[in-house]
Order: C-alpha cells, then structure tokens, then sequence
C-alpha cells in the first residue's frame, strides 16, 4: 500500500471578467424587452413581468462582485444571455480540454512532474462538452500521459470525487500519478435570464496532481477522503453542456438549464454538509480544533460561512475558511481546488486541513490533507 499526497494544483483563469454592475445593465435591459415584447400577455395575467436585478441584490443574495467568463459579448447582449461558443472541428482541441491543458501544465509545474510521468487523467467536471470520447481521454492526449482516463461528472462535488478515486487507486497501486481535472464553463448552462439565478456561475479550470507519498519532496499528504449522495431534484439540469443549438425552440426549455428550488437547497445541504465533516473527522479519531484550514466549495458565502460556524463551533477566524467567491463566483467542482490553491502555501509540515464540496445530487466531498 501505498500513500497518496496532492503535489501541484494549477488553475486556469478564463481572459474576460463580467462584474456584477456589467452584467445587471445588460439583464435590466433584456428584462425590459421582455416586458415590451409581452406586454399583451402580461396586462392579461397570463405572463408575470420581469424585475429589475441590482447589484446591491446579488451581493447580497450571494457575497458575488465579479466572474471570469469565456465569453462576455453573449451574456451580455440583452437579445441573447448568452454565451457565443463557437463550434470547433474534430481536428482541434475542444474548448474543456484547452481549458484544461493549462491548468494541468500549472499543476504539473508546481508537483516537478512531466506529462508523460502521468499514468491516469480524470476529468470531472458538472457538464462535458460531449459524451464520447471521453474530455479526458483527449486531455491525456495533449499532455502525452500514459496509462488510462475517464470522465466523472458528480456536479460540484465532481473534484473531491475525483481525487478520492485517484487516491484510491494509488494506495493500491494500480496507479502511480495522477491528474483530477476541472474544467468548468458553467456560463453555458446557466439562465443568464432568470432573476433568481443569472448572477450565479462563473468559468474556470482547475487541475490537481496527486502522486505517491513516497516519491514526493513536497505536497500534502491525503488522509482521508469521504464521499456520500443522497438523490434530490431540487438542483438540476436537463440539458448537459451547451445549450439552444435547435431551431425548433425545444433547447429554450426553463428546464434545460441551471435550475434550483434555493430555500430548499439552503435547508437540506447545510445540514447534511456539516454532518458528513464531522462524521469523517470522528472517523479518523480528531475533530475541527485540529484543522488549521478549511477550504469549502464556493457555493455561497451565507451557506459558507454557515458551514464554518457549525464545523469550528465558533467565527472562523480570519484566514481559517477563505472565500473566493467575489472574484469568481460559483465555479462548481472548481471552487474548493481554487481556495486550495490560493490558501495553502503559509502551511507547515504538520498542519492539517480540509477540502470539502458539495452540491446537486445531492453530493458531498472531502479530503483531509496533511502538509509534509
């Protein structure tokens, strides 16, 4: 048997920013177009009208001030919502796997590693730009690794899924280094057109390479890992990856975007986040006074710091449970990995923290680490 340890993190940042004043102009303006367009249906009852969005709201509602995107002239067109990916031939590199190909040669960097030294890709993520082949497979391609790849999609928890599955196999054996891949464009299956929701997401990739303990000069040894679902529609998405690609109207579906009942979510998720941490803690004989850091999935910065309070038993003290949200936004399974590895390099040998994400599903993740 051998030990897992996280070595490199990398992450790729998207070249275009939407702040919150950018993007509640351009949602005001398609809200009033909307309005003008049915007002018929609208004067009649049958249609309700929509309200004006603010940024006073969306800080608010979420602790959000900005997000990277890939594209920022569709969101922002008030005609469209929209992100403008343009479609890319067989013959070129699809846009996850460029995506991706960063933030891997970022983390591969950070670990000393070559690509060729990697003998297993996982690319987990909330939506693929295809179902075959696999985004991994083509990720492994680029980088010239070895051995095998697949895809995972466990929604926001889809990172600490990933990198308990390659901690897994390289306890075993099977594997000897690994990469966990999150390329996120969740700008293409968010309703940029819905109040409640158009501020949510942002695009990003990240990449973790995880690699035997006893090969490595520098890292963080992973502990423990736990995983748990439990099955909700109370988040979901009936479309996958890119949206309104059909003439018919049939892709325009409210359903075949980012969806949630939020009130519900709040209510359900909290609860079984802050238990699921405090049974993987007992688990492995310590508990939240051990742990100088946590680094939580960026969902929200109400359901953070939530979390935090329950888990420590007290505020968390500055430093102790970072927040990335308001630059990024929610980047589903990227979230914790950015917190990661923008919050982890004042740590000493010795000193303990945990990852932890959650989400649709519902899902939830974490990974105990230890600096070495």
């Amino acid at each position: 048997m051998f030990s897992p340890a996280i070595t490199g993190t990398g992450v790729f940042v998207p070249p275009e920013t939407i702040t919150n004043d950018e993007l509640v102009v351009a949602f005001n303006a398609h809200a009033d177009l909307f309005n003008a367009e049915n007002a018929a249906a609208i004067a009649a009852g049958e249609l309700a009208a929509k309200e004006h969005s603010s940024s006073e709201f969306i800080l608010k509602a979420s602790g959000i001030e900005s997000r990277y995107v890939m594209d920022k002239s569709g969101v922002l067109d008030p005609a469209r919502m929209y992100p403008r990916l343009r479609q890319r031939s067989d013959d070129e590199p699809g846009i996850m796997a460029e995506m991706a190909l960063d933030a891997c040669e970022k983390a591969l960097a950070q670990a000393g590693r070559r690509g060729e030294e990697i003998d297993l890709v996982i690319c987990a993520a909330s939506n693929m730009e295809r179902a075959y082949p696999a985004i991994a497979i083509e990720i492994q391609k680029l980088l010239g690794a070895g051995g095998f790849a697949f895809d995972m999609n466990v929604a926001c928890s889809s990172a600490t899924f990933g990198i308990q599955t390659a901690a897994d196999m390289i306890r075993t054996g099977s594997v000897r280094r690994a990469l966990v891949v999150n390329p996120e464009i969740t700008s293409g299956h968010l309703e940029w057109r819905d109040r409640d929701c158009h501020f949510i997401f942002g695009d990003v990739a990240t990449a973790t390479v995880i690699e035997r303990r006893e090969e490595a000069s520098q890292g963080f040894e992973v502990l423990s890992s736990r995983c748990a679902t439990q099955f909700s529609n109370h988040i979901r998405n009936n479309n996958g990856f890119l949206r309104r690609t059909r003439p018919d109207g049939l892709a325009d579906r409210r359903d075949m975007q980012f969806m949630q009942e939020g009130r519900r979510v709040f209510k359900e998720v909290l609860p079984l986040v802050v238990a699921h941490i405090e049974a993987h803690l007992a688990e492995v004989g310590t508990d939240a006074a051990h742990l100088r850091r946590l680094w939580l999935h960026q969902a929200n910065k109400t359901m953070n710091d939530f979390i935090g309070r329950k888990v420590l038993g007290r505020e968390p003290e500055p430093g102790e449970q970072p927040n990335i949200l308001q630059e990024f936004a929610n980047t589903s399974s990227a979230g914790s990995i950015i917190a990661f590895d923008r919050f982890s390099d004042d740590f000493a040998p010795g000193d303990k923290g945990l990852i932890c994400s959650f989400g649709a599903g519902y899902s939830v993740g974490s990974v105990l680490v230890e600096k070495f």
